[in-house]
């Protein structure tokens, strides 16, 4: 093994590009391990923890792009780290050249602008979107790696502005029919979101698209906004957009278990508010007391649905049972499981994903390990080995710091689906495809190599693998909705354009192999 880096010197790129050069980089055959970043403090403690140190990158500064390599030979190390130029030059070829090196910058040349994205490392985010408030810009910020103490007193100081500070760790908004972050192709409509996840916000959209209707705004929050911590500050004030906005004729909050405290302030708020409220709290179990407007929906299925009912002008078709085709692939599979074989493994890009999926599997009696879990008690002790019924949210910080996310790049996803394949008690793989702006542009041909290899590997032994996968996408995204389900089922795997469904049917053949008489879902 080998290993090599380059620095550049004041050239900067933010987080989304340098998610996609990493990409570039891992797929060239031969490299084990590589890292893109600038060079704050927190992203030289990531290279130190993977073996890359030197006095070099100890001096380097913030605007220093940094390039590190791990691969099985240092002829490989070389080649990529010549290469450089061109993997750089491929990221930013559908790109235009700008000049702006500066928020001040940009203002400058959009002085009627009203909001900033900001992507840049978290040690640094909290300064630039200060300078945004104080400028009367509302804000998205990408970043992570922000503090709880910066993010309160931003989320303070936007309330004081009558401003939204969207995030920190913000993956998703959808701001008059313009999507920032990983967002899908939806059309314009009457339906607001509010959403702490931005894989929540995508799958509600992208299902309420699908169902022929659109979305007014779809705000995201950051995953800490609805902590006691926080106490809600960016969801309140997101309310309150939404039920002043013309457009907007019905309001869904989307969101895992709240804090305690803020869950009884939002609540609160939601008695009197004018417009018709759907709330989908991922987690909860008891009930929620919200007024008479509000409705509750266990999953975002239900969400969706409550949310379309509220303005459709006649009633909707929903498909919320198994189709008979779909009931008729159970036995099959079943059937083709050898003794051993007992167990689900989900391995989710989308963290909302992972803990929907832990809510259903709960309900049907079937508790799942993660790295993310609803009960502590199911905390995984190794993110990277699984026990039992294991789903582990492969977007968290400990697969992704100095590395790209799943969403991005597929390859530690491919090498996990490959290690599950070779467990001979595992039954069901479940896993998610998530399409729309800023996603890789071909996620299930990423792994799809790896879906058939642990197949055949299952197949090999005497059993059988089955495989199950949601898509969170639309017609119009360009990875191509039809394209990409299609490749899914030319490989063997059963595909829904639901994360709860799919996660429905997986319950559904466990327990139908221990001898349940359950086959469709409530």
């Amino acid at each position: 093994m080998a290993s090599g880096f380059v620095i550049r010197k004041n050239q900067y790129y933010d987080s989304v590009f340098l998610m996609k050069i990493s990409k570039r980089i891992s797929d060239a055959k031969g490299v084990q391990q590589n890292a893109v970043l600038m060079g704050s403090d927190t992203n030289k403690g990531l290279l130190s923890n993977i073996g890359i140190r030197d006095t070099q990158i100890d001096a380097a500064q913030p605007n220093d792009l940094i390039v590190a390599v791990i691969a099985d030979t240092p002829q490989i190390v070389n080649d990529v780290l010549n290469k450089l130029d061109e993997y750089l030059l491929g990221g930013v070829q559908s790109v235009s050249a700008s000049n702006l090196h500066s928020f001040e910058d940009g203002l400058a040349q959009k002085p009627d602008a009203n909001l900033v994205v900001i992507s840049v490392p978290g040690e640094y985010a909290a300064r630039e979107a200060h300078k945004a408030l104080e400028s009367g810009l509302n804000v998205f910020l990408f970043s992570d790696n922000v503090s709880i103490d910066d993010e309160l007193d931003l989320k303070r100081f936007a309330v004081e502005k009558n401003l939204l500070v969207m995030g920190p760790d913000c993956g998703t908004s959808l701001i008059g029919g313009v999507g920032i972050g990983f967002a899908n192709v939806v059309r314009k409509g009457s339906i607001g979101v509010i959403g702490a996840s931005g894989t929540g916000l995508q799958e509600f959209t992208s299902q309420a698209h699908n169902a022929g209707f659109g979305i007014s705004h779809a705000i995201g929050t950051g995953s800490h906004d609805l902590s006691d911590k926080i106490g809600g500050l960016t969801t309140l004030a997101a309310l309150d957009v939404l039920e002043a906005d013309p457009q907007t004729k019905v309001i869904t909050l989307i969101s895992k278990l709240p804090g305690a405290k803020t869950l009884a302030k939002l609540s609160e708020r939601l008695k009197t508010c004018k417009q018709p409220v759907v709330g989908c709290f991922l987690g909860i179990q008891g009930e929620i007391e919200a007024g008479t407007s509000f409705q509750r929906a266990r999953l975002i299925d239900d969400a969706v649905r409550l949310s379309i009912t509220q303005i459709a002008d006649k009633p909707v078709f929903w498909q919320d049972q198994f189709t008979p085709q779909e009931l008729e692939w159970m036995s099959p599979e079943i059937g083709s499981w050898s003794s051993q074989q007992k167990y689900i493994r989900g391995l989710f890009a989308g963290g909302t994903f992972c803990y929907q999926s832990q809510q259903i599997f709960r309900d049907a009696d079937i508790p799942a390990y993660s790295n993310a879990p609803l009960d502590v008690k199911y905390r995984l002790a190794d993110p990277d080995h699984s026990i039992e019924h294991t789903v582990v949210d492969m977007g968290d910080d400990h697969y992704t710091l100095g590395k790209p996310h799943p969403m991005i790049d597929g390859s530690m996803r491919k090498q996990r689906i490959l290690a599950e394949g070779r467990d001979p008690q595992v039954a069901i793989l479940l896993l998610d495809f998530i399409l729309g702006y800023n996603a890789s542009m071909d996620p299930v041909g990423e792994l799809l190599e790896g879906v058939i290899e642990a197949k055949q590997a299952a197949r090999k032994r005497g059993g059988a693998l089955t495989v199950v996968a949601s898509i969170c996408g639309t017609d119009d995204d360009p990875q191509d909705l039809s394209l990409q389900t299609r490749m899914l089922q030319e490989g063997g795997v059963i595909v829904f354009h639901s994360n709860a469904k799919a996660a429905h049917f997986c319950c559904a053949l466990i327990k139908r192999r221990l001898g349940g008489c359950h086959a469709d879902q409530s």
